[in-house]
């Protein structure tokens, strides 16, 4: 199971796929608010989105798990 993680710290502003939607590789599943930027956050890999871990509106550390993939 892949997980996909913040690539920096920030505000999980938007949550765009959830539990048992299918993603692409390089599909955007989740936008980070940092610095008054938004850095979307990508898929690595396809397969179907098994958990998301994290609500928007929470903050999220570098490298902290937002989803896992099957």
């Amino acid at each position: 199971m892949a997980k996909i993680e913040a690539s920096m710290a920030g505000n999980l502003w938007k949550v765009l796929k959830q539990k048992g939607d299918t993603v692409k590789a390089g599909e955007e599943v989740a936008i980070l608010e940092s610095m008054k930027m938004e850095i979307p956050v990508e898929a690595e890999t396809a397969g179907e989105v098994k958990a998301v871990m994290k609500a928007e509106g929470e903050f999220v550390d570098e490298g902290e798990a937002l989803f896992e993939i099957e």
